[in-house]
């Protein structure tokens, strides 16, 4: 199967390459997985995710809660982030799991408050008063959830104890939502106005099968709607004659995902594919070019006689698609982050002045090592000489309140710059895979898990099946190469 044009393999720019964390021989692979969606079928996140905030607000509706006139705001919700249920929370963590932004529901906590509500407090994963939005599906949920905080707040909300409570109603309702199919059946009926094609995604998989990789998807969407959404996100870019399924040597939905990983659920053989009608799978295993319901990770594995590092699975999801797949089997991981392509480009805009705000940051840094050390000086001197006794101790005084000045001067330059960092990509959250100037807890989880990671599939295209993907070499704070002065610590007594 030949595509419709041969494509450049000329990369179009930083934001489509791929990141690796871990070093990735990809001509070793002999299979590699896919999950669907947000992976190999991207969406309009800010139409799917309307359209699934108004099927929330319609259930609540129906139980009498006041969410008439409410909107979804795609700024108030970033991935990444963590409902803090207990409290009516909404937090951005840094790489250590301490909290480095809060909002009470739709109101952002003084930092007074912040710190009172979670200095002692760590993000943990296994805590059940935390979740985390690991998914672009969950931005909907996660909105109305800070909006009814507010209403309960108010009053507005009875019969509901605790903030604990609102969630899982607000979850219920959405589970509600996709248990009924309809929102799936209007995204079917409509699937242009839901989906992002990408025509570059074909000729990367087609690559892939040509360099003698085994293709696998596996997702946990059923069969109908992935038939059904494959077709209307492939089929018009195929060349005439085939399909997505000539794409793929094997087929499972319905995985159940992560559980899929640890090798224990039964699979079921789709038999009749209009019809969907079952039939289990026997003794024999899994066979090439058929299509399965559930099934589990070791009969992939046995069906080609592939080990773990053997396999690459690409996924959205950082603990169903990535963390499962790599603590459980080690398979090879890639993530899929779509928000890395807006973030590269923010930060490229933001080039000059992150130059000038380094700059000023470490003149702050020189002038406060300095100020300290000066400081000290003159604490020696005064335990020797008592206070105000001795010239030279006058002398320093002065240089403190001078650079005491300078520094308050520096703040009010740095200030604005900082605060436009702080609001790249989001106003309220900032960058996805930053935390104020550290990493953020889902940029730890994707150092942690995924040995690579890129804004969509198709960045396969431009570095080939054949690549060999070597991870950067990593820093430790004391390999800086720049010397200020609060490193050498050396201060001219007859300059100052």
């Amino acid at each position: 199967m030949a595509g419709k044009t041969i494509k450049s393999l000329t990369c179009p720019g930083r934001e489509r390459e791929i990141f690796c964390n871990r070093t990735l021989n990809l001509r070793s692979l002999r299979a590699i997985g896919y999950d669907m969606d947000y992976t190999l079928i991207q969406y309009n996140t800010d139409a799917w995710e309307q359209r699934s905030y108004e099927f929330i607000q319609g259930k609540l509706e129906d139980l009498g809660w006041p969410v008439q006139g409410l909107e979804y705001r795609s700024d108030l919700i970033v991935r990444g982030l963590v409902l803090d249920i207990e409290r009516g929370n909404i937090v951005k963590a840094n790489r250590f799991g301490y909290v480095m932004q809060a909002y009470h529901g739709t109101q952002r906590l003084k930092f007074d408050k912040q710190r009172r509500r979670y200095s002692r407090t760590v993000i943990e994963f296994r805590n059940p008063r935390f979740v985390f939005l690991n998914t672009l599906f969950s931005l909907s949920e996660a909105c109305m959830f800070a909006q009814m905080v507010d209403k309960l707040d108010a009053g507005e909300i009875k019969d509901i104890v605790g903030y604990e409570e609102l969630y899982r109603t607000v979850h219920q309702a959405l589970d509600e939502s996709h248990a009924e199919g309809v929102l799936k059946e209007e995204i079917l009926a409509e699937p242009e106005a839901f989906i992002d094609r990408d025509p570059d995604i074909i000729q990367a998989l087609l690559d892939q099968k040509q360099a003698d990789k085994k293709l696998v998807l596996i997702t946990n969407s059923d069969w109908t709607y992935t038939k059904r959404i494959m077709e209307a996100g492939f089929d018009p870019e195929l060349p005439e004659g085939t399909t997505w399924r000539d794409l793929f040597d094997l087929v499972i939905v319905s995985a159940r995902k992560p559980s899929f990983f640890d090798g224990s659920n039964a699979g079921f053989e789709v038999v009749e594919e209009e019809q969907g009608l079952l039939s289990p799978v026997g003794i024999q295993g899994l066979e090439e070019g058929r299509v399965y319901v559930g099934g589990n990770a070791r009969m992939v594995e046995e069906l080609w006689g592939f080990s773990g590092e053997q396999i690459l699975y690409v996924g959205d999801h950082i603990y169903a698609d990535v963390q499962a797949s790599k603590s459980l089997l080690r398979w090879r991981t890639a993530l899929v982050l779509r928000e890395r392509e807006g973030e590269i480009r923010a930060l490229s805009g933001f080039r000059a002045e992150q130059a000038e705000l380094t700059s000023l940051m470490l003149k702050k840094e020189e002038l406060e090592s300095t100020f300290d050390r000066i400081r000290m000086l003159v604490r020696r001197g005064e335990a020797v000489s008592g206070k105000g006794k001795d010239p030279k101790l006058e002398k320093f005084i002065v240089k403190l309140n001078r650079i005491r000045s300078e520094l308050s001067a520096l703040d009010k330059k740095i200030g604005p710059y900082a605060k436009a960092y702080g609001e790249l990509l989001n106003p309220n959250w900032g960058l996805v895979l930053r935390a104020g100037n550290d990493k953020s807890l889902l940029a730890r989880q994707v150092e942690n898990f995924a040995d690579i990671y890129m804004s969509r599939v198709s960045n396969f295209l431009y570095s080939t099946p054949y690549a060999y993907l070597r991870s950067k070499r990593s820093t430790l704070p004391h390999d800086r190469e720049d010397a200020s002065l609060s490193e050498t610590g050396v201060i001219d007594l007859d300059t100052l």
